[in-house]
């Protein structure tokens, strides 16, 4: 337990140090991408033409923080998905820093956790770029308006990491149930905390 206090102190600490020059703003137009699924199959979100929006979230195999939300990724999944919103996850980090992070250890993380939505690899970070995802992990909430995905919730799962039982704020799921409601999004933007997506220098 004193560890994981630690941790948290650590990783929110990293998080307030690290200007977040890479935030996706809400109502930004994003492309379609396809990228590999730890099934071997590729993904894109035209692979949904029923969906009404989509849950992604930037994650890792490496990351301390990350390690604490697969259960919560398959509760959202469990929840939205039958509702037209699936979970998306995309693992972008640089594997020659983190050989964790390689796609043959993404396909036993998801079959030793059980993932029950896509973990793709996003090999090159061109999807992580273009969202300009920063942290892992790093959700956003994307909506389909005149057949455009536009960001609605960019940060933050949830404002509570190490406890689950204690979140007093679930900001995707608030961000989901609103638009579903067709409300506009209270809480549009938030702080991720967790690891830095390592970037490969070019």
């Amino acid at each position: 337990m004193k560890y994981l206090k630690t941790l948290s102190i650590l990783l929110i600490a990293l998080s307030i140090i690290t200007t977040n020059l890479f935030a996706q703003k809400t109502n930004k137009t994003l492309a379609d991408f396809q990228l590999k699924n730890v099934d071997g199959k590729m993904v894109s979100l035209s692979d949904y033409p029923n969906a009404k929006g989509f849950i992604i979230v930037f994650t890792c195999n490496h990351c301390p923080f990350a390690k604490l939300y697969p259960p919560r990724l398959n509760d959202l999944n469990n929840k939205y998905k039958p509702l037209g919103v699936p979970l998306i996850a995309i693992s972008s980090t640089d594997t020659m820093i983190y050989e964790e992070d390689t796609y043959p250890n993404m396909v036993i993380k998801a079959n030793e956790e059980h993932f029950n939505f896509p973990y793709l690899f996003d090999e090159i970070q061109e999807v992580a770029k273009n969202f300009k995802a920063q942290k892992t992990p790093h959700a956003y909430v994307i909506w389909k308006e005149n057949n455009q995905w536009i960001v609605k919730y960019n940060g933050a799962i949830d404002d509570n990491g190490m406890e689950p039982e204690k979140v007093t704020e679930s900001y995707v799921s608030n961000a989901v149930n609103e638009l579903l409601a067709n409300q506009p999004v209270k809480t549009s933007e938030t702080k991720s905390i967790g690891c830095q997506i390592a970037f490969r220098k070019k």
